[in-house]
């Protein structure tokens, strides 16, 4: 049949959200021809997943289009922090956090930081870069069917517009079609987890005198506790624009159609305490939280990747970050096997590596959600009793401790309790600010297309010339960089100029070395000098990529 198909690509990828357009981006970033079919018509048109952490950051950072998200967030760039207030008339209430990076000590670990960016504003930059990049994507195309067999994936794509169908012919199929996945259900993949936890009406509003009523707190999201008539209240553009997630009790027999735009204005003002408040409905929409991961991420030649794979609560906004970061873990192991760098076992570290980060961070999630006593979550028991602790180290800090790493600690926990990023195996790799050919980088710069080796200039034994050879015998990619040669350390203004020990933070001596993936994920490191550099990193190099 594929002989025939009308299309053929590498990769193909179902769903145009969040996470497969971010999937689009970094599979044209890595030069990977793909072809992306998205049922609706657009991009999204209502404000949510807004929160997009630091590590997702880190990746549009070096994808080259932070700065665009920024501009797209701008209205919302001095929001921080969550409220908890029984009415937002006067000054009651407290601040479950008010600022996400108090004292600034973010920049310690990462070149970046969060931003708040909604849905909406996000996915039309992701769109604009991946067609940039050559991607080809397209709206009001839905697959229908797909089969599979030992070479590739043969698809039937319909156009909603003329009705008309095609076929897609794709060595992988990537689907990133949403919590209901159609492909998953196709596959026959189950999912384990508590399931449902609670279902809220997200209500998109115009008021000109909320402004007034909330006054100079900015905050990223307000709960609001009248017990009746809770919810959560976020700023679209602190002015005029507003959304509110009401309660939804479906389990109580409460339906959709109960939720009439007068019970709603009614809620809204009775949340804020202002009786008088102006509220103009425009536009509303149902949504259900859950806790449930996908018992595998891949069946053959087709990945389960976002909300397909994974639902989470959205306290802590876990769940889109969670997705952004799965394409980015499958956008790399896809170019690498697509490129003949890599074996096709490569593929199976996907979900080796990926799915315990889910069911950790989703854990954590539902935890958060009872911290904060989300509007609507009444938890059962059992539900939501994960370790709760600091945020970074489940943003930042998880580890890999299977996978396409050697040398990792089995035995540790995919999200630790503390943040320690000291160049262990499996975990992402260090951030330094260095210089090279002039330019102030990050070191998570360095990190996209090639595996990266880093060592010192001073170093007894010749790693770098080592991995030279490698990449140019064995037909890796594989980038080398001296500290103190290629790279040189690049102080701000009012720094010491004394370097970091650039060794000791990643966890070697200087005369050791550390590779790095194309994710900025350690896969190894040598602790010191090796007697044989050239033998000892191409055997390394063999087993990450499994070409060994």
């Amino acid at each position: 049949m594929h002989q025939e198909a009308d299309h053929q690509v590498p990769v193909l990828i179902v769903g145009g959200s969040l996470v497969g357009l971010s999937t689009s981006l970094f599979l044209g970033r890595l030069g990977v021809p793909h072809l992306l079919v998205e049922r609706h018509s657009g991009t999204s048109i209502h404000p949510r997943g807004r929160g997009n952490n630091v590590r997702t950051m880190e990746l549009f950072r070096v994808a080259g289009i932070e700065p665009d998200i920024k501009t797209a967030a701008s209205l919302l760039a001095d929001n921080h922090g969550i409220l908890q207030t029984p009415t937002l008339v006067g000054d009651a209430g407290e601040w479950l956090f008010k600022h996400i990076d108090p004292g600034g000590g973010l920049a310690r670990f990462s070149p970046t930081a969060w931003c708040l960016c909604s849905q909406n504003d996000l996915e039309p930059v992701l769109l604009a870069g991946a067609r940039r990049l050559g991607g080809d994507l397209r709206y009001s195309h839905e697959m229908e069917t797909f089969e599979q067999d030992d070479e590739g994936v043969t698809a039937v794509v319909r156009d909603r517009a003329t009705d008309e169908r095609y076929t897609v012919r794709a060595a992988y199929l990537v689907a990133a079609d949403g919590p209901r996945s159609p492909v998953r259900g196709s596959l026959g993949i189950g999912q384990s987890g508590p399931g449902d936890l609670f279902a809220n009406v997200s209500v998109t509003f115009r008021s000109k005198l909320l402004a007034e009523v909330v006054g100079d707190r900015r905050f990223i999201c307000c709960y609001l506790t009248d017990p009746d008539a809770d919810g959560a209240l976020l700023p679209v553009d602190n002015k005029e624009n507003w959304v509110f997630h009401a309660p939804w009790h479906p389990e109580l027999g409460e339906t959709l159609d109960e939720f009439t735009e007068d019970r709603l204005e009614r809620h809204i003002r009775r949340a804020v305490g202002a009786p008088g408040l102006d509220v103009e409905i425009t536009g509303k929409a149902s949504w259900r939280a859950a806790e449930r991961v996908a018992d595998r991420y891949a069946a053959g030649r087709v990945f389960l990747a976002g909300d397909s794979a994974h639902e989470m609560s959205p306290t802590g906004a876990f769940g889109s970050n969670t997705g952004i970061q799965d394409a980015h873990n499958l956008a790399w192991k896809l170019a690498a096997v697509l490129q003949g760098w890599a074996g096709p076992a490569l593929l199976d570290t996907y979900d080796t590596e990926r799915r315990p980060v889910a069911t950790a961070t989703s854990a954590r999630a539902s935890a958060r959600s009872v911290e904060h006593s989300h509007p609507g979550f009444a938890p059962a028991p059992g539900i939501g009793g994960a370790k709760r602790g600091g945020i970074l180290n489940v943003v930042l800090g998880y580890h890999y401790p299977h996978g396409a790493v050697l040398g990792t600690d089995p035995d540790q926990e995919v999200v630790p309790d503390t943040l320690c990023l000291t160049g262990d195996p499996g975990t992402r790799a260090p951030h330094l600010w260095v210089r090279r050919e002039g330019e102030r980088i990050s070191t998570l710069d360095l990190y996209e297309r090639s595996l990266v080796l880093l060592s010192d200039a001073r170093s007894t034994t010749d790693w770098h010339t080592a991995a030279q050879r490698i990449a140019a015998h064995d037909g890796v990619r594989l980038d080398s960089y001296r500290i103190g040669a290629e790279l040189t350390h690049a102080p701000r203004s009012g720094e010491t100029d004394t370097p970091p020990d650039w060794a000791r933070a990643h966890g070697t001596t200087p005369d050791g070395a550390v590779l790095v993936r194309p994710d900025g994920f350690v896969a190894w490191r040598a602790a010191g000098a090796v007697p044989d550099a050239e033998a000892t990193l191409r055997q390394a190099v063999r087993t990450v990529l499994r070409t060994a």
